[in-house]
């Protein structure tokens, strides 16, 4: 089919890229023209496992091209694609600025009957507002349709091409079928294709994230009463996870949740649960406990030296919020930062792709290296913020060797407490006294 995608986002880019590559022909379209003239030689701005070999694979077969017209891609396409950002305003909605202003962009590019999806993350009812919105602009025939991405980054292309479901609302049987037409491949496969009313799909959205940021929030809780009675959350979490009610994912203690989602949209649906006269009492925890985890982790550290880090010097590895990602975006890394240069300390970083990232934000208020042991050197203690692969069987004589003190802050839990002791580390983690 003929697709056009607006928004070269994170999400916009994964979908545009993968629905090429299930035999679409994709314009993905976005006003950054700098951004589309790197894309079309595979210069990706994200670090996502694969999605660089697919687009140049994809530009070479002629089935993904950019373009920053929009009316042109509107033209030429059956199904229109909505995926720009819904960032986060003060109160904790949704911005929805962006989403409606190519709505309007559509409207005045149609030219013949359309199908526009929703891919961003909206609160319920941003449906109907679209609809009205086309409707105020265009006398061409056109639905509406959410289609909501549930992409895990560092694995999206995997989530997209063989998702746990796909979700499409929809209130007309011709959307529903060309929505069929486009996620045939996966009809073929057996992945559920549920098809509901578009309200429904909205909060499908909402109602999925927030409650995997809630199993984390809880195995948060658990975790801090464990440390304080002595139990050992690792110990608990296996127990727990050994019941197949429950599940073995995001049940991991530790620093919180990060990224671009789950913040936001715990944040969003409790503001659209006040907006309508009602208390989220659940989500409103979830998101505290989110938050305080991070300063719980720092007031270990505190801890350690007597409430004073003045003149202290501190390894860190890891900066994106989580593995697999270069993206920064709510990572616990940046709270620790902040509080170990409020308190005066210095902090040497590393991370495997999230380097430039923290140039952004922080610049020259710390140091990088290109090696995770040479940020060991002269420091005072290691802290661990983000579980990559590479940091999970280090040369722990090595990094002995190089620090000031054989202390380490671990706030992932990665390493055994017995083996640390018998080396001569002093371990902070997190759910274990």
């Amino acid at each position: 089919m003929k697709l056009c995608v607006i928004g070269t986002g994170y999400v916009g880019l994964v979908a545009g890229t993968c629905l090429a590559e299930m035999g679409n022909n994709v314009i993905c379209v976005d006003k950054n023209i700098e951004k589309l003239k790197k894309l079309e030689k595979g210069v990706v701005p994200i670090y996502e496992p694969g999605l660089e070999n697919l687009i140049l694979s994809n530009v070479k077969e002629n089935r993904l091209t950019f373009s920053s017209d929009i009316n042109d891609a509107v033209k030429k396409s059956d199904v229109c694609f909505i995926a720009v950002g819904t960032p986060q305003k003060e109160d904790g909605s949704a911005d929805l600025s962006a989403v409606f202003d190519v709505a309007k962009s559509i409207a005045e590019s149609i030219n013949g009957y359309k199908v526009i999806v929703n891919k961003s993350t909206v609160p319920v009812g941003t449906g109907e507002q679209i609809k009205n919105v086309i409707k105020e602009n265009t006398k061409f025939d056109f639905d509406i349709v959410s289609n909501p991405e549930f992409l895990k980054q560092g694995d999206a292309v995997k989530d997209f091409l063989k998702p746990d479901r796909v979700i499409i609302g929809a209130d007309s049987s011709r959307a529903f079928c060309i929505m069929r037409e486009i996620y045939s491949s996966f009809l073929k496969t057996d992945i559920p294709v549920i098809e509901m009313d578009i309200k429904s799909a909205e909060m499908t959205k909402y109602a999925s994230n927030a409650f995997l940021a809630l199993k984390i929030s809880y195995a948060n809780e658990i975790a801090n009463i464990c440390e304080n009675i002595g139990a050992n959350a690792e110990m608990v979490r296996k127990g727990m996870c050994a019941d197949k009610r429950i599940g073995k994912k995001f049940l991991f203690a530790g620093l919180g949740y990060g990224g671009s989602c789950f913040p936001k949209d715990v944040k969003a649906l409790i503001s659209l649960a006040k907006d309508k006269g009602y208390a989220a009492e659940i989500l409103t925890a979830t998101d505290n406990i989110n938050l305080r985890q991070r300063y719980l982790f720092i007031n270990k550290i505190l801890k350690k030296y007597d409430g004073n880090i003045k003149g202290r010097h501190f390894a860190l590895w890891g900066l994106a919020f989580k593995p697999e990602t270069n993206d920064m975006r709510e990572a616990p890394s940046i709270n620790i930062i902040e509080e170990l240069l409020k308190g005066g300390a210095s902090v040497c970083a590393f991370d495997p792709k999230a380097i430039q990232t923290a140039k952004g934000i922080f610049d020259n208020k710390i140091l990088y290296t290109d090696s995770s042991y040479d940020a060991l050197k002269d420091a005072d203690a290691l802290i661990l913020a983000t579980e990559w692969n590479e940091f999970q069987n280090p040369d722990f004589e090595l990094i002995k060797s190089l620090l000031k003190e054989p202390v380490i802050f671990d706030g992932r839990n990665q390493y055994d407490c017995k083996k640390l002791n018998e080396l001569g580390f002093e371990y902070h983690c997190v759910g274990k006294q």
